[in-house]
């Protein structure tokens, strides 16, 4: 069975460039403590592979957030990545359901995609588009279509224990400038891609899968990187976050309690804070024990 990874591939003599990801432990880590519905986790391990796939197509060190809102079953959902690979998230369910439906328009009812990149030391670009297709797959293609003008085609799976996905990217013309060989070449390429089928991507390697949809095209592996999920999560900015209700809240709380409990939505951790260790946290002091 295929690693965590994600594997930048080419086409020699052409200006099309692909991602192939594939996640097992990343994915299970990432849904396995929360017991989402099987729906909810499908969805979930759509994004996962849509947010790894995507960020092979941005330069930057940062985040990438994926994230859905909608009047459906699934109110908000979001998945991100790091440029190194490490990722995590979250869905939120309707209360008022009790059987989550497969249909992608019943989940996500009236729902947008927003997409987020957060450079490191640089500006957050934000973009919003409707959630009009039938598929998670099918937003993101109308995405690209709408917003960067580039064709894109992706193919995604999801099983219980594993999410698999390809990207196939069309880049600005370098090596073919006529338009004309460029829209076949591209045709060609697209049309073999979207051939795989789900038990393809969720079980054969990257060698194994490329050459089986592209035997008579130059395709070549390149740069590829682990998945892994982490979160971000650390008692330090737990803390920071308690500090900024202010100090007539805070006062408020311990009288309630002598320990404030902070819960991470999405890893489950719980950071316990008294008042002292609160106050040496925020001043980024180890705390006594």
């Amino acid at each position: 069975m295929p690693a965590d990874i994600n594997q930048r591939f080419l086409f020699d003599g052409t200006d099309v460039r692909g991602e192939l990801v594939h996640v097992t432990q990343a994915y299970r880590d990432m849904t396995a403590a929360h017991g989402y519905p099987a729906p909810v986790r499908n969805l979930l391990g759509e994004m996962l592979v849509a947010v790894v796939l995507l960020s092979g197509t941005i330069k930057y060190r940062g985040r990438l957030i994926l994230q859905v809102r909608s009047q459906g079953q699934v109110p908000l959902a979001m998945v991100e990545t790091s440029n190194e690979g490490k990722v995590r998230g979250i869905a939120r369910l309707s209360p008022d359901v009790t059987d989550f439906n497969e249909d992608f328009h019943t989940l996500l009812q009236d729902g947008t995609l927003v997409m987020t990149v957060e450079p490191e030391g640089g500006e957050r670009y934000q973009s919003i588009v409707p959630l009009l297709a039938d598929t998670f797959a099918g937003c993101i293609e109308a995405y690209f279509a709408q917003s960067e003008q580039l064709g894109t085609r992706l193919s995604l799976a999801v099983s219980e224990d594993q999410a698999a996905g390809i990207l196939l990217q069309q880049l600005p013309p370098q090596l073919i400038t006529d338009q004309a060989e460029r829209e076949n070449q591209w045709q060609h390429l697209a049309i073999l891609g979207q051939s795989v089928t789900a038990e393809e991507l969720l079980n054969l390697n990257s060698e194994a899968l490329l050459g089986r949809l592209y035997v008579q095209d130059p395709v070549r592996l390149v740069d590829q990187r682990q998945v892994m999920f982490e979160c971000s999560c650390s008692a330090a900015r737990a803390a920071r976050s308690i500090a900024e209700l202010g100090s007539e809240q805070l006062d408020y709380l311990f009288e309630e309690d002598d320990v404030i409990t902070v819960d991470c939505e999405f890893c489950l951790a719980k950071y316990e804070f008294t008042r002292e260790s609160l106050s040496e946290l925020v001043r980024g002091d180890e705390p006594s024990h």
